[in-house]
């Protein structure tokens, strides 16, 4: 299981996304990102944030 912390590339939330892939978190990251925040993930955006994903503990 793979997680990323919306607060661990910038903004100031409290969402977290769990999904088994990376892949996975990339597309709800990127689907949180639109829908909340007003940003849309560039690929190049996409590689910072996929750095910032970890293993869920």
């Amino acid at each position: 299981m793979k997680t990323l912390k919306c607060s661990a590339v910038g903004f100031d939330c409290a969402a977290v996304v769990n999904a088994e892939t990376v892949e996975e978190v990339l597309a709800q990251a990127a689907a949180h990102a639109k829908e909340v925040h007003g940003v849309e993930v560039t690929p190049e955006m996409a590689e910072e944030i996929a750095g910032n994903i970890t293993d869920a503990q």
